[in-house]
Formats: C-alpha cells, sequence, structure tokens
C-alpha cells in the first residue's frame, strides 16, 4: 500500500477505484479528480490484494472478495472501474470467477461499477503516451504511462489499476454531466459514445450502440440505487 496524498481534511472527493484483478497480485489504484494541476496527478493510494498457489482455490477468491469490501468501505468509494477478463486466454475460467467474486463485492458495497476490456485500458495509454497506431502495449509501457503522468514508478499491477481507474473516472465525470462530448479524447470518445452504422449487408441502414455509455446494465451499473 502506497499512499500519495494527505487526506486529512478534504472533503466532497469525487474518489474512484480502479480494480485490476489477479489471483496473485489483484492491483488497485484510488484516484481524486479534484486533484489536478501542473505539479500533481490524481493519485491518491495504490495497492494489492495478494494470495498464495498453495490456498485452496475457493479461500482465495473469497479473500479477494473480502479486500475488495474492505478498500471500498475504508474510503467510501461510489465509483468504481473493473478490467474484465479476456476470454480464451491463459485460466480464463479462473479469471472470470475472480471477476464475479470482485463484482458480487461492489454491487454488497452499493457502489456504481464500469467495465473495460484489457485493451480498451491500453488505448488510454498509449494515446497518453503518444505511441504510434498499433503499438503493442507492453507491462513496462503501462508502468511508463503511469510515472509520466504521476511522476511516480508503480508495480505493473497497481498500473494497470490506475488506468483502469482513470478510464473509469472520465466516464462517470460523463455520465453525471460534470464534462461534455467536447472534453473528451478521441479514445473516450468511441469507447464512451460510439454509434456504429451499417451501410451494407444484412445490417444496412441499421445502427448498434457500442459505446458504453449506451450499454447500461450491461457495460456498466448503478448499484448505489438498489434497494
Amino acid at each position: 500500500m502506497r499512499p500519495f496524498f494527505n487526506l486529512r481534511g478534504r472533503t466532497n472527493l469525487m474518489k474512484i477505484l480502479g480494480f485490476d484483478p489477479s489471483l496473485t497480485n489483484f492491483g488497485w489504484a484510488l484516484l481524486d479528480s479534484d486533484l489536478t494541476g501542473p505539479n500533481q496527478g490524481y493519485c491518491l493510494e495504490t495497492g494489492r490484494f495478494q494470495t498464495s498457489s498453495k490456498t485452496l482455490f475457493t479461500d482465495r477468491y473469497v479473500d479477494m472478495r473480502e479486500s475488495v469490501q474492505k478498500v471500498i468501505q475504508k474510503y467510501h468509494v461510489s465509483k468504481i472501474g473493473v478490467e474484465y477478463p479476456v476470454f480464451n486466454d491463459i485460466y480464463s475460467e479462473g479469471m472470470y470467477g475472480l471477476f464475479l467474486y470482485t463484482c458480487e463485492a461492489i454491487r454488497a458495497e452499493k457502489a456504481d461499477v464500469v467495465f473495460f476490456s484489457p485493451g480498451q485500458i491500453k488505448a488510454h495509454a498509449r494515446l497518453f503516451l503518444d505511441r504510434p497506431k498499433g503499438w503493442k502495449m507492453m507491462k513496462p509501457d503501462m508502468v511508463e504511462a503511469t510515472k509520466t503522468a504521476e511522476g511516480i514508478r508503480m508495480n505493473h499491477n497497481e498500473a494497470d489499476a490506475y488506468w483502469v481507474a482513470r478510464a473509469a473516472m472520465r466516464f462517470w465525470q460523463l455520465h453525471d454531466g460534470i464534462i461534455q462530448e467536447s472534453d473528451l479524447t478521441p479514445v473516450e470518445v468511441k469507447q464512451f459514445l460510439e454509434i456504429k452504422q451499417y451501410s451494407r449487408g444484412r445490417k444496412a441502414e441499421k445502427s448498434e450502440l457500442k459505446g458504453i455509455l449506451h450499454r447500461e446494465d450491461e457495460r456498466f451499473f448503478r448499484w448505489s440505487g438498489e434497494d
């Protein structure tokens, strides 16, 4: 756990948690949209939840769920971003199980959550570093992007969680009307607002709402309002 700024005396913070789920090193990052300026970034604190491969798998999932709930409770966070697993990848079933336990914890804490794919998260960091189109963002790139943004080098799990939180912060600001479409980067416009128009084939003259903002109860959930 690594604190970056003193929270004492701060009120009415717009705090965002970003989660990069992993059974071994589950990265998390806490951001505050009010902490902006030429010499300081968004990040308040980062950390990792860790479990051992020698632990019974069911206990590992339960431990991670409890850790997620505790960090949400500690910082009184109501807005969250989560990176969801890549299917057909190494251990995808296990990662999806962890994803479900994470979602269960977030819903139990009545927080709102938005989901991003790994590729979407990398796109934000790629744009920030001004990497060329098609550049494959690897772990060192994500760490470099975070160091450039915050001036502090983080573990790659925490760095990924930072960019999840940063993307989630921008999404929830747009959702709540704090920023407008004109304030978005090209990556944010595509991810949040895209409406695909078809001109050929079976879907000719039809449109598809692909942007996250159009897909409530699929790509984002407002669990804070549940009874």
